[in-house]
């Protein structure tokens, strides 16, 4: 990579806050906690699976650099609670936080929630999906908010958002070089934030599920429904700390399953709602959708889906008006 392309403030913060080869170890992270807990969230729907594997490589991290770790449940109709909570795991229901509220779909949802029932300082959240799954993630997400504390005179935030970064293959098995996972990611997420939020056009993965945050920053933003979620998380640490409030780890390779062209263009949908307000545009129209094609014998025929472009307001305005 030249960086040629990028901003200079942005080629500073690439250079400064990419980790591309983890340095820390699980004992320096554990000291440096220094009295902060650390919560591990598994979002998950229907991942009976995987989600047993996740949870059962995470376990030995509990009780040292874990506080807790928490499988929010998004209305699961296979045995994905059952897994989850005999590997180890405390299973949340996402109707059993904050009842008064009907949930919404998707996983933007489920993380939000997962706020009201968690306690830890930092939270780190990890897609229950994932196959052949490394643990190692956890500690190296964790390092730059645990261990980059930065002198308050130089004015500058201490880092509030980090972003895992890794190669996707396409077919989970293989480890063939290539990335032809993240669709999304090359053909909406990057040409969007490079025409629209140049600064951040240095971010690998940016709409990867894998990241740590502090409470402090994500009590205090919006969440966006479903897939919108991780775009703009993004977009609102930029927005509200500048690059310095935000890093990014290499992961190594991560593999999950992979879907259909008609169920990421739904996705890349919703992740366009989030993203386009938060850059200052209006949508045209009342109504969030998405008009796609099938093909039924030799006619292509028109399919409408209803994509929920909506924000949950931030969590601290929320627990603040329950106990008001």
């Amino acid at each position: 990579m030249t960086g040629l392309a990028l901003l200079p403030q942005t080629r500073r913060w690439f250079v400064e806050a990419t980790v591309q080869s983890v340095p820390w170890t699980i004992e320096q992270l554990i000291a440096a906690k220094q009295g902060r807990t650390i919560s591990v969230v598994l979002p998950a729907l229907n991942e009976q699976a995987t989600v047993g594997t996740l949870v059962s490589a995470l376990r030995p991290l509990v009780g040292g650099l874990v506080d807790e770790l928490v499988v929010m449940d998004s209305g699961s109709t296979d045995c994905t609670a059952e897994v989850a909570s005999k590997a180890g795991a405390r299973v949340v229901q996402r109707t059993d936080v904050l009842p008064e509220l009907p949930p919404w779909p998707g996983k933007g949802e489920v993380l939000w929630r997962s706020l009201a029932a968690t306690s830890g300082d930092v939270l780190v959240f990890i897609d229950s999906d994932l196959v052949d799954f490394d643990a190692g993630f956890v500690p190296a997400l964790l390092g730059p908010v645990l261990l980059w504390r930065r002198p308050k005179q130089r004015g500058r935030p201490d880092v509030a958002l980090v972003k895992g970064f890794y190669r996707r293959p396409l077919r989970i098995e293989t480890d063939q070089t290539g990335t032809g996972g993240g669709r999304v990611t090359e053909l909406l997420a990057r040409p969007l934030l490079n025409a629209l939020r140049p600064e951040l056009a240095g971010v690998v993965q940016p709409l990867g599920g894998e990241y740590a945050a502090t409470r402090e920053f994500l009590e205090s933003v919006p969440f966006a429904a479903g897939y919108g979620v991780e775009i703009g998380l993004l977009l609102d640490v930029h927005a509200g700390y500048g690059l310095d409030g935000l890093a990014q780890v290499n992961l190594g390779v991560r593999k999950h399953r992979n879907r259909s062209l008609l169920e990421l263009g739904v996705m890349s949908r919703q992740i366009l709602g989030a993203a386009l307000p938060r850059c200052g545009i209006a949508e045209a129209g009342d109504s969030a959708g998405i008009t796609q094609f099938v093909q039924l014998g030799a006619r292509f025929m028109p399919t409408e889906s209803v994509v929920l472009v909506a924000d949950r307001p931030p969590m601290r305005e929320v627990l603040a008006a329950r106990s008001a």
